[in-house]
């Protein structure tokens, strides 16, 4: 039990959920005092309460954010930016920066995981950019290009260059990325949020030994997703 709350009290609640969940809060609780006053049925109120309290729930857990911290090394190691689990492995052409083949691995998140991003490696911010686009599902190849996204591109202190595409899916309607080009960031870091379903794509060396598989789970700041050469 006491293991199981100290986990628990390293979870909080994201910045960007703030608004929402306030306002959220303030909404429900009108909606039930005014059913309560002006509808003479405490069944209709009860399910009102319950109702509300549900939704409230499910908003909240969205919004949950985990306080993780790396333990080990992080010297050649590419970190899961995500929470999800993996659903390409493959050598592809990279035509937004890199304009040669790479290494692709992408973790696709559904509205029930943890939205929060974390950087994936240590190093230097070269590139930050944002597109509008689509919302077609998450999972499908082609939302990667075609989809709201946004793409960082993290030079690692031993000189390799990540490139990371958060990428909004069919339900969500913002990419959010907090890191700025030419600033130093670590594993541990936030690097942005993607709310409702969406998906992390990563572009790496050809030479880098992935260390996941198709289907596996991830743990966004915990699960070793490749070394690099």
């Amino acid at each position: 039990m006491g293991k199981r709350l100290r986990k628990l009290r390293k979870i909080r609640i994201h910045s960007e959920g703030t608004h929402i969940l306030t306002v959220s809060a303030v909404v429900l609780v009108l909606i039930c005092l005014s059913i309560h006053l002006f509808c003479d049925s405490k069944p209709l109120f009860i399910v009102a309460v319950t109702l509300s309290a549900l939704f409230y729930l499910l908003v909240a857990n969205f919004y949950r954010c985990p306080i993780r911290n790396f333990e080990s090394d992080t010297t050649g190691i590419v970190i899961a930016p995500a929470d999800g689990h993996i659903v390409v492995i493959e050598e592809v052409e990279e035509t937004e920066y890199f304009h040669d083949r790479r290494l692709q691995v992408s973790i696709f998140m559904s509205p029930f995981n943890v939205h929060a991003n974390w950087i994936p490696v240590d190093g230097r911010v070269k590139m930050v950019r944002h597109y509008d686009g689509n919302h077609l599902a998450a999972w499908l190849p082609k939302s990667s290009i075609e989809n709201e996204r946004s793409t960082i591109v993290i030079e690692t202190p031993q000189g390799q260059e990540i490139l990371t595409r958060q990428i909004a899916g069919a339900m969500a309607r913002r990419v959010v990325t907090y890191l700025e080009e030419g600033e130093e960031y670590e594993i541990d870091e936030h690097m942005g949020f993607i709310k409702l379903g969406s998906r992390v794509d990563l572009f790496l060396p050809l030479g880098a030994e992935v260390c996941v598989r198709l289907g596996q789970k991830t743990t966004g700041n915990e699960t070793i997703i490749a070394k690099l050469s």
